[in-house]
């Protein structure tokens, strides 16, 4: 005689009767899909900014979008496979530029922030926003502190290493991309929002 075991059923608002578990396949493919649009931004208005030639991309764009939609871990490891997929030579950083040395440049920071950026948005999002993560205002929170504590802290901390400059010359250097980071992270604050507003579900993990 052999035992079956079925879906645990959970009631309540948002729930459609069967608690979502954490699905492989579906996991996968979406890491996959952000990585993608991760590396599809890096061309995106690669414009270099003052004298560290670090560009203006959408990378902070659709790195924390990964985050605030997938969570944490999804996010990190999106995030991360578009690292990789540059370090091991393929033209997915900005400028079609690739290898270990762009990490290594002035740049390097920046991304060497972004999956812990992600993670720490889609930590925020999911575990302390929860379920007003539907709103964009909340999301937007969330978010511009990720880039705040991780993203700008780092690419200047990069660009000091990089250039052998103080802390007030690297900081001069990343003040141009504050304002596009405000912009950027209201889109992925009206976006996550209507995501998570439509699959109330893509969060709970089993």
């Amino acid at each position: 005689m052999t035992a079956t075991t079925r879906p645990e059923t959970v009631t309540g608002p948002g729930h459609d009767g069967v608690r979502p578990g954490s699905s492989p396949t579906r996991d996968v493919a979406l890491v996959a899909a952000f990585a993608a649009l991760v590396c599809a931004s890096a061309y995106v208005g690669a414009i270099p900014v003052g004298s560290a030639g670090v560009p203006i991309t959408l990378q902070t764009l659709t790195v924390m979008l990964a985050g605030c939609i997938l969570g944490p871990v999804r996010g990190f490891a999106a995030v991360a496979l578009y690292l990789a997929l540059g370090a091991v030579g393929l033209p997915v950083f900005a400028e079609h530029s690739s290898g270990i040395g762009v990490v290594a440049g002035p740049s390097g920071g920046y991304l060497l922030a972004f999956p812990l950026a992600a993670a720490l948005g889609g930590f925020l999002v999911q575990h302390v926003a929860r379920e007003r993560r539907t709103r964009a205002i909340v999301v937007f929170a969330c978010s511009i502190t990720a880039s705040v504590l991780v993203i700008h802290p780092l690419g200047i901390l990069g660009m000091m290493l990089h250039f052998d400059v103080s802390f007030a010359q690297a900081a001069v250097w990343d003040m141009p991309f504050w304002l596009g980071d405000v912009v950027k992270t209201s889109v992925v604050a009206m976006i996550a929002a209507e995501v998570h507003r439509a699959f109330p579900q893509l969060l709970h993990r089993g």
